[in-house]
This record gives structure tokens, sequence and C-alpha cells, in this order.
């Protein structure tokens, strides 16, 4: 957009080239950054990218593994209490993400609110956790196309052919590179193929909630059993095989951060940020509620023959034994071409936050990732491959052992929690003097809300690093993900300690001369920022440097304080 008039003295380099309003450019000025990346995400849209991620049949269809041996109690009731905490975590996100919309949120606010001698090592490890956790996302969802994909050719051969780990990690490869090619060459209808990816999400799950009722026919179970039936799969004790149960959703409802890693390509994002995560998770939660009443009611009460399916997935066993050969094909070819675009949608997300590290320097190579192509967009088309080619190493660990993949995927898991928890916890413990609330805010409940989220995602870590069979793993069913997290944290902290304190100082200043019109800086002023005319106040120890155009730019970091 471009305005003329007296009262504006310079073109404003954001204006000119379209990539966003005065409103948004100045928002995101206010945190210290230049408008690079076009705002082609409506409020739905931004919406549309975290349920696309979040792929409520299919991620329900991957981690039945972990509700059924809890039986329909776990499946149901399980299903229902973890969605309410993790809506309490999207509330406390929606307050943050409303009041500092930018792509590198979780690390940002961290940084802002954290103490002076801690917020340094703090952003650099959520910036870390946040960065592997979602390729770790990425890596999860792809690999779990790939057994989708290949369950159907074990389907149409009637179980007598399987799959050796070579042949899964070739598929979860060509997918992982699709998603790099589609993610670089599809960035200007990017936002309105959410749109499509949510239709395609509801298509295949009012297909499911049609489809299995009338396969099942007189077989279908009781109220009683849905909702009171528990069981017992696992060594543990029933209580803790229910807690264990909780993974699923905790897996599923995992990918409401993309909002904020897509704000700065939000239009109007101090309110498309919070919404988009609230009606996110408020889907899956109620979707998802009818979908697991579904399944309890239409699977058969013989829980070790839907784990042990000859079919590789639990959930092609209920659609078989519903709907047949042919039924069941159909429905989970369904199934991965939904998954298939959950990983271009966390693909698009992972690549935003990875640019953002990028940008503030903390990544390696940070440099040359952090540049934006024009030609394809305005994208950080380097993240997007730096992204695909991290995920395809890792997902070599598939080769080893699915334990080892499995561990190495839990990163979506332990190390999210880590990156939502620890600005969450910040701003109460630290820095809710600095907490200037946005448009969307919950008012005196907001720090009760927050003290809960992060207990609940604390308590999340703690879960998904259980053996899920029981107290007495072999080496093949022990849960590693202690391993891996651990050494990603450690190393994190390691890096940022022998060698990243000298250089890494927390978020960087992007503004170059002259980027500010004077209409946006009437907007910072109203903030109560003192605006001059080469950038804004809050910046320290400036130095001139060149940014990637050429232009002097004054580079330093915010004092928070």
């Amino acid at each position: 957009m471009s305005e003329s008039g007296p009262s504006q003295r310079r073109p404003s380099v954001n204006a000119a080239e379209g990539l966003a309003s005065d409103e948004d450019a100045a928002v995101l000025a206010k945190l210290g950054y230049k408008q690079e990346l076009r705002r082609n995400f409506t409020m739905i849209e931004v919406f549309g990218i975290a349920f696309s991620i979040m792929g409520l049949l299919p991620s329900i269809a991957s981690t039945l593994a972990y509700s059924i041996p809890a039986g329909p109690v776990g499946m149901v009731w399980g299903w229902f209490a973890a969605s309410a905490f993790i809506f309490v975590v999207g509330l406390a996100m929606a307050d943050l993400g409303s009041a500092m919309p930018t792509s590198g949120g979780l690390y940002w606010w961290t940084h802002f609110f954290a103490s002076p001698k801690t917020r340094n090592p703090l952003s650099f490890l959520v910036g870390y956790s946040n960065t592997l956790g979602l390729v770790g996302g990425l890596c999860s969802i792809d690999y779990g196309f790939s057994l989708m994909f290949l369950s159907v050719i074990v389907i149409a051969r009637d179980g007598e052919w399987e799959p050796s780990n070579g042949v899964i990690y070739a598929v979860f490869l060509g997918c992982v590179l699709c998603h790099g090619v589609l993610a670089s060459c599809l960035s200007k209808i990017m936002g309105k193929l959410q749109t499509v990816f949510v239709v395609m999400n509801f298509v295949l799950i009012f297909a499911t909630i049609i489809a299995l009722p009338i396969g099942r026919g007189s077989q279908r179970n009781s109220a009683a059993f849905i909702f009171t039936e528990t069981a017992n799969l696992t060594a543990w004790p029933s209580g803790w095989t229910f807690m264990l149960a909780w993974l699923s959703p905790i897996w599923t409802i995992g990918a409401f951060d993309s909002c904020v890693h897509m704000s700065e390509e939000a239009a109007n994002a101090t309110k498309a940020v919070p919404y988009g995560i609230l009606m996110s998770i408020g889907s899956c939660w109620l979707f998802g509620f009818i979908l697991v009443i579904v399944i309890a009611a239409c699977m058969t009460p013989d829980y070790t023959s839907i784990m042990g399916s000859v079919y590789g997935q639990p959930m092609a066993q209920i659609y078989y034994d519903a709907l047949g050969k042919r039924g069941t094909l159909g429905m989970m070819s369904l199934l991965f071409i939904v998954q298939f675009l959950m990983g271009l949608s966390i693909t698009v997300a992972a690549s935003r936050q990875s640019w953002a590290f990028s940008r503030d320097g903390a990544l390696p190579f940070s440099g040359f990732f952090r540049r934006i192509s024009k030609r394809f967009g305005y994208i950080p088309l380097r993240a997007i491959w730096g992204c695909v080619f991290l995920a395809a190493v890792l997902g070599l660990l598939s080769l080893i052992d699915p334990a080892a993949a499995q561990a190495l995927f839990s990163l979506a898991v332990a190390g999210n929690n880590v990156a939502w928890a620890t600005p969450i916890l910040c701003r109460v413990v630290w820095g809710q003097h600095k907490f200037k609330p946005g448009p969307f805010y919950t008012g005196r409940f907001s720090v009760p809300i927050a003290w809960l989220a992060v207990a609940f995602l604390a308590f999340g870590i703690v879960l998904c690093m259980f053996p899920v069979g029981g107290p007495n793993p072999d080496a093949q069913t022990m849960n590693y993900t202690v391993v891996i997290n651990s050494a990603v944290w450690g190393g994190a902290l390691l890096y940022y300690f022998v060698d990243a304190r000298k250089w890494f100082q927390g978020p960087k200043i992007t503004l170059a001369e002259g980027d500010l019109t004077e209409h946006q800086e009437e907007i910072l002023k109203e903030e109560g920022l003192d605006v001059k005319i080469d950038g804004i106040a809050p910046i320290v120890s400036r130095d001139e440097e060149n940014n990637a155009d050429g232009k002097k730019v004054k580079s330093g970091h915010f004092n928070p304080q």
C-alpha cells in the first residue's frame, strides 16, 4: 500500500513493495524489525496453517498406539481432558502473540521478559529448541506419511508384503523433497491453499464420521463401552496408562505456535495470531472429541488385534473391519493425502522460525539463511531448503531403528513444550510489569492461566519421556526421548556458554534508515516510543553495517529494561 500527501515526507519501502499496511509494518517496527515478508495470510488462513499442520484425523490415526492401550475411556476422556489443558496453553500464548507478533516470537518474548542475567542463554535455548522441534515435527509428519502410504500397498497385497526401513526412508525422503519444492514455488498462493487444506481435512473427518458407523451397522459398541470401558495393555498401573493416552492429543494439537511464526506474513497480525491459535485448538478439541467417540463406537473390542494389525496401522485395521478392503484403500488414500498437506504446512512454518532465528544471527551460516528471495515471492527460500536438508539427514535414523526415529521425532513435543513454557514463565516471574496487552487479552485471568499453562507443559515434557509399554523396557521398547532432547538442550546451552555468549545478544534491529513513513512514526509515537528519523529509540550499542541490499542499517539490540 502507498500513501500520498503532505504528511508523508518520504516513501515507505514496505508500502512501495506492497508488503504490508502501515499499521502492520509499524507494529513490527516497534519490535525492531523491518517488514521483509509479504503479508499474504488473512486471519482465516493463519488459522488454516495451524489446523492443517495438526491434521486432526491423520494425527489421531498416527497416535492411536498411545490411547488404545487405555481403552475407550483413555481415548475419549483422555482426549477431552488434555485438549482442555492445551486450550489453556493457547490462551497464554495468544496473550503474548497479540501483544508482540513476530516470526521469532517465542525466543523474542523470552529475551524481552527474562532477567538481565538469564535473557541471553534462555533466548538462545528457546530458539534452538523451537527450531529443532519444528524440524522434528516435519520429520514426524513425513515419516507418518510414508507409513500410511506404504500401508495402502500392504492392504492392496492382502498383508503379504512388509516394507523395509530403506523403503520407508526412500518414501520419506521423496516426501520431504516435494515439500521443499512446493513451499518454494507456491508462496504467492500458500495462504489461499490453507483454506483448501482445511476443507480437505473436514472432508476426511466427515467421511470417517459417516462411513464407520454405516460400515459397522449392528456391530457398533454401546454408550457404556464408549464412555466407561477401561483397559490396560501396558505394564504400568491403569491410572498411568490413562495419563499416557493424553499423548495422542498432545502430539496432535501441537502446531498452534505456527500462527506466531506466520505473524510477519499475516494481515492485522495482532488479531489474526491469537484467533488463529484459539480457533485451531478449539476446532481440534471439538472435532477430535467427536472422532474418538466414533472410533470407540466402531472399533472391535479386541484391542490387541488392532494394535498388532498386519497392515501396520491401527486405523487401517479399524477401517478394514468396518469398510472392507476397497473402502479401506479409499479412506487410507485420503488419509495420506491430508498427511502430505500437513507436512507442506509445517515446512512453511519451520522455515519462518529458522529464518527469524538466522535474522538474529543465532544459527550457523545465519548470513546465508537469513536472505529473502524476491524472485520467489519474498520468502526465506534458503531457510526452506535448510529445513528440508536437516529433516532429510535426521530421518536417516529411521534406517537404524524405529525406536530411535520415534525419539528424534519427539522433539515436536518435548522441544516445543520447552519453547512454549519458557517465555510464559519468564513473563510471570520477571516481566509482568513490562507486559502491555494487545487487542486480545484474558485480563485478570492472564497470570493464573499462564501458571497453569506452564505446569501442564512441564507435565507434558515428563509424560512424553516415559516408555509407553511399561517400567522395564528393553533396547527395542525404550523411549530415547530423554536422550535426544537432553542432547539438544545441553548442546544449545554448551554452545552458548562456550562460544555464542561472546556474540549473541538477543534479537537484532533490522530497521534501515528511512524505512518508516511519517504515518508509521506517528503510530509508534502513540505507543509511547521516541521515534527518530533513522530508527526508533529502544536501540542500544548501535554501529552501522550493510544489510543484504547494501543499505546502511542501524544494527544493535533492544534494551528491554
